[in-house]
């Protein structure tokens, strides 16, 4: 898979980053949601996938 950034909401390269793939999907990268309580909230949870917190503002850089 090839990933093309979209952007940052970052200023000193940290999470969260957008990205597009050569794949027609979107990989998002920013920090894991770990609360349980929140985690227990996901709906249909696979193994393999997990969930990851962004500002709203990253959206702001997709096309």
């Amino acid at each position: 898979m090839r990933l093309t950034f979209l952007g940052t909401t970052s200023n000193n390269g940290n999470c969260p980053t957008l990205y597009a793939t050569d794949r027609g999907t979107l990989v998002v990268q920013g920090y894991a949601v770990t609360d349980p309580l929140a985690r227990e909230q996901l709906r249909d949870l696979l193994p393999g996938e997990d969930a990851v917190e962004i500002p709203r503002e990253l959206l702001q850089h997709l096309r």
